[in-house]
């Protein structure tokens, strides 16, 4: 028997080496007579955010129509952050697309006045021009209402932007998504309150839950701009949570909140809409962000 299992062990031995030798792996003493595993090299993965898309569309509300930028109380596409074509602004779709690109394969399909519930409509339409990225800029119009009680209800809001991801899924799966923070309605009343002409401007009815009695400080009134505020930081909260269940979305981490606009970057008429030198900076922005790594 003892003899028996030394001749199995010779056999099995020389087997191993002879396995070793075939294969050029380095089997070496303390190997215990069995191949090293070698580590299959695995390819790079494709990201899934394209930093150049060769073409986008807009959807949103005002902001992204340009209004009030050029002229009272008219839309100014040309000027738009996302999709415009002036060459002061430098818009998103200049930037990625360049002059012909910008005006052959960009979409601005945004409405003034456009609240969240109008969304899903406008994602069907980008949807049908399969763009490969999409610009979301809505949720002001939504706060903005002549009392506060008349703000969309969070729950409604988080249903309208998910439907309207979906309704862009059906369409166009692979399309990307870049979505702006809703801007800080009560510091753009911080930054105006001190100006009489915007102060006049804004009696004409120009987001009252946030601008009436734009000189009132009474804790009235202090309580009444913060719950419209909060409103605003639930609204970005959606969605960031929203859009962080798409693996193509992605969303501003509340840049377009955050930003400092000063008269400069307001309308000149309304003291309200972002002017061309406001929608530059709304372009530098979503620049930053759709092209960081």
């Amino acid at each position: 028997m003892r003899a028996g299992r030394r001749f199995h062990r010779t056999v099995a031995g020389g087997a191993a080496a002879l396995l070793c030798a075939a294969a050029l792996s380095g089997c070496g003493p303390d190997d215990g007579g069995t191949m090293a595993a070698r580590p299959t090299p695995k390819p790079s993965p494709t990201p899934v955010w394209d930093r150049s898309p060769a073409s986008i569309a807009a959807v949103g509300d005002s902001i992204t129509r340009g209004f009030d930028a050029c002229q009272v109380l008219a839309d100014c596409p040309e000027v738009s952050w996302s999709t415009g074509t002036d060459a002061t602004v430098d818009s998103l779709a200049l930037r990625l697309l360049g002059p012909e690109g910008a005006a052959a394969r960009s979409w601005n399909l945004a409405r003034s006045g456009a609240r969240m519930a109008e969304l899903p409509q406008q994602m069907a339409l980008a949807a049908a021009e399969r763009p490969e990225l999409v610009t979301v800029m809505a949720g002001a119009n939504d706060a903005c209402r002549e009392r506060p009680e008349q703000m969309t209800p969070v729950a409604d809001f988080r249903a309208s932007f998910s439907t309207a991801l979906a309704r862009l899924r059906s369409g166009a799966p692979k399309a990307q998504v870049y979505v702006t923070s809703v801007p800080d309605l009560k510091r753009l009343w911080s930054t105006g309150r001190t100006n009489p002409m915007s102060r006049q401007i804004w009696k004409l009815g120009i987001c009252g839950s946030m601008l009436a009695d734009a000189e009132d400080t009474s804790p009235a009134a202090e309580e009444r701009r913060n719950l419209v505020r909060a409103r605003v930081v639930a609204y970005n909260e959606v969605l960031r949570e929203v859009c962080a269940t798409d693996a193509r979305c992605r969303y501003d981490g509340g840049a377009v909140f955050g930003y400092p606009f000063g008269d400069a970057q307001l309308s000149p008429w309304d003291f309200f809409h972002p002017s061309k030198d406001g929608q530059a900076r709304l372009a530098e922005l979503a620049y930053r962000q759709v092209t960081r790594a």
